[in-house]
C-alpha cells in the first residue's frame, strides 16, 4: 500500500514545473545527508580516496550536493515515466555525435553511473529509431519493480535482460543490431571482476565492457548526462577507436581512466554513495 501511494506521490509530482520539483529535491537531498549518515560516510570515503587534494570542508559540500542530485533525478522521475512525451522530449537534450548511434552496427553504449543515467536512456529510446537494450536487476519489491519497468520501458522498442539470462543472448541481440546500454562501473562482487586503478586506487571492476564488445565486434559509444536546469543534456561521444584491445585487464583500466575524465567535469553528478571500494585485493584492509 506504501509502494503504490509512493508512485502516486511522484506520477503527481511530475506534473510541477521543473524549477519547483529542482527546488524540492534540493530540500530533500539536504535531508537525505543529515538522515542518512551511513551512504555519506559512503560518499566522504570514496571521495577522500579519489581526490585527496581536497580540503576536509571541500569534500563535505561535494558530498552534499552529491545528495542533492541525487534527489533531484530521483523526484524527475515523475515526469519522465509519467508526463507528457512532448514535455520529456523538450527537457533531454540530444547532443555530441549523435551519429555513432545511428544505423544498425553493433554498438555498445558506454553509461557511467551519473544521477542522470535514467533520463539519458530515456532520451536514446524515444528520440533514436534502434531498439535498445540494457541489464536489469529485479527489485525485491514487487510493486517498485513493477513501476521501473514499465518506466524504462515507456518508449521505442525496448528490451531489459534479466542479469540470469545469460551473456549468449545478449552477444545475440548486440549483434543483430541492438544497442546495448551498459552500466559497468560498478563493484559487483570479485567473482567476476577485475582489480585496476580508479582514482590511483585499485577497485574491482566488471571488464564486461571490453568482453561484449569483442564478442559481438561492436564499437563503444560513451553517453554521458548531465543534470541542468532545462532538464538533461545527454551528449553522445565519438566512438572509442582503439577499444576493445586483446588485453581485457587493460581494456578495463583505460575504461576507468576515461570514466575520470568524464567525472572530473562534474564530480557532484556521479553515484559516489555506492560501495566502489567495497571488495580489496588480497592482503588489502578494507576502506569503509
Amino acid at each position: 500500500m506504501l509502494s503504490r501511494f509512493g508512485i502516486q506521490v511522484m506520477r503527481g509530482l511530475g506534473r510541477l514545473p521543473l524549477a519547483w520539483l529542482r527546488a524540492l529535491g534540493l530540500l530533500l537531498g539536504c535531508v537525505l545527508y543529515v538522515l542518512i549518515v551511513p551512504r555519506r560516510r559512503v560518499a566522504t570515503t570514496n571521495l577522500r580516496l579519489c581526490f585527496p587534494a581536497l580540503s576536509k570542508r571541500q569534500i563535505r559540500s561535494l558530498v552534499l550536493r552529491t545528495f542533492v542530485h541525487f534527489a533531484q533525478a530521483w523526484l524527475d522521475r515523475g515526469w519522465l515515466w509519467h508526463g507528457a512525451a512532448a514535455l520529456v522530449r523538450a527537457r533531454l537534450h540530444l547532443t555530441g555525435a549523435v551519429d555513432a548511434l545511428q544505423g544498425d552496427a553493433p554498438v555498445v553504449i558506454f553509461a557511467p553511473h551519473f544521477v542522470g543515467l535514467d533520463a539519458g536512456w530515456t532520451a536514446l529510446t524515444q528520440q533514436l529509431p534502434r531498439r535498445f537494450t540494457t541489464i536489469y536487476t529485479n527489485q525485491a519489491n514487487q510493486v517498485i519493480d513493477a513501476w521501473i519497468l514499465a518506466g524504462r520501458q515507456r518508449f521505442g522498442r525496448v528490451r531489459l535482460f534479466g542479469r540470469v539470462e545469460g551473456v549468449k543472448t545478449i552477444v545475440a541481440a548486440l549483434r543483430a543490431g541492438d544497442p546495448l546500454y551498459l552500466l559497468p562501473d560498478m563493484n559487483y562482487g570479485p567473482q567476476e571482476s577485475v582489480f585496476v586503478p580508479f582514482y590511483g586506487v585499485s577497485a574491482a571492476t566488471v571488464p564486461s565492457l571490453s568482453r561484449f564488445a569483442r564478442l559481438a565486434r561492436a564499437k563503444v559509444v560513451p553517453v554521458i548526462t548531465r543534470v541542468t536546469p532545462q532538464g538533461y543534456e545527454v551528449q553522445v561521444m565519438p566512438a572509442w577507436t582503439d577499444f576493445p584491445s586483446d588485453d581485457v585487464l587493460a581494456d578495463t583500466a583505460l575504461m576507468n581512466q576515461r570514466l575520470q575524465s568524464f567525472i572530473d567535469t562534474m564530480p557532484d553528478q556521479y553515484f559516489w554513495v555506492h560501495k566502489r571500494f567495497k571488495d580489496r585485493p588480497p592482503g588489502v584492509p578494507g576502506v569503509y
